[in-house]
């Protein structure tokens, strides 16, 4: 059993959905592992990871627009029986930043996921997608943790 700790940058094209499933899985593949956990974590507040379909694109376009419903930019109505305006109060990085944060905790930050084979272990139509929440095109950065079996010592143990 090996273990490594990395890094793989993204970047994003703004407000959207990237899929990063190819990156790991070669990343797990030149990294000389077969099988084992992949543990991923999101070094960003206003971005995030997620499992989702990777067949009919209307699902990620579905989820984005759920998502600006129920988190408005620059104000919020409240539950109560008023039902008065919130206005966020943290806009110093714009105004896509604070709904950006509410919609990084309502999600993923971390995602631990079984590979074999050099691939992750996923569904027919799944793909792992970084989520970016901000408008505009950023650089993101996420930790890889992986502990498993390499290659080389599967092939030597037979």
């Amino acid at each position: 059993m090996e273990q490594i700790f990395s890094k793989l940058n993204f970047l994003t094209n703004g407000e959207g959905f990237t899929d990063i499933t190819n990156d790991l899985n070669l990343f797990i593949q030149k990294s000389n592992f077969h099988s084992g956990i992949l543990v991923l974590t999101c070094l960003h507040t206003s971005c995030s990871l997620t499992i989702n379909e990777n067949a009919d694109p209307n699902v990620l376009k579905d989820l984005k627009k759920y998502f600006k419903s129920i988190v408005p930019y620059n104000c919020y109505t409240s539950l109560s029986k008023d039902k008065e305006y919130i206005y966020y109060e943290h806009f110093q990085e714009g105004e896509d930043d604070m709904p950006a944060h509410i919609k990084t905790a309502l999600t993923n930050s971390n995602l631990s996921l079984s590979f074999q084979g050099g691939e992750i272990k996923l569904g027919t139509w799944q793909a792992i997608y970084l989520w970016e929440h901000r408008y505009s095109q950023k650089e993101r950065s996420i930790s890889i943790h992986i502990i498993g079996e390499k290659s080389s010592d599967i092939y030597n143990n037979s």
